[in-house]
């Protein structure tokens, strides 16, 4: 059983430092988007969570958004899934226009 994949209540079998290095690996201005993509990370079984760096905005206005980190042995991982997941849409939208073979409205 993949280690990460614990059922409720199981004892965890790698203990997680609490200095463990955390990477980031998404960023956005949308917290929305940020929260979506950790749901992507999480279903995938990869810890990760988002770090706010909002800045004063009378200070700096425009400058801030959101970030997403996850462990140092999981970037290389939670890259792929987020790569992976951005070019579903595209393929998706490409087969759609493929299948439209509906010409002018008559």
């Amino acid at each position: 059983m993949d280690p990460k994949r614990q059922p409720p209540g199981a004892p965890d079998a790698r203990p997680e430092s609490l200095h463990e290095p955390l990477v980031d690996v998404f960023g956005t201005k949308e917290e929305s988007e940020a929260l979506v993509v950790k749901g992507l990370l999480d279903s995938a079984g990869i810890d990760s969570v988002i770090v706010s760096l909002d800045a004063p905005q009378e200070v700096l206005p425009g400058v801030g958004g959101v970030v997403i980190r996850v462990a140092a042995e999981d970037a290389e991982e939670a890259r792929r899934v987020i790569e992976e997941f951005r070019a579903a849409p595209d393929e998706l939208a490409d087969d759609d226009e493929a299948d439209d073979v509906s010409g002018p409205a008559a």
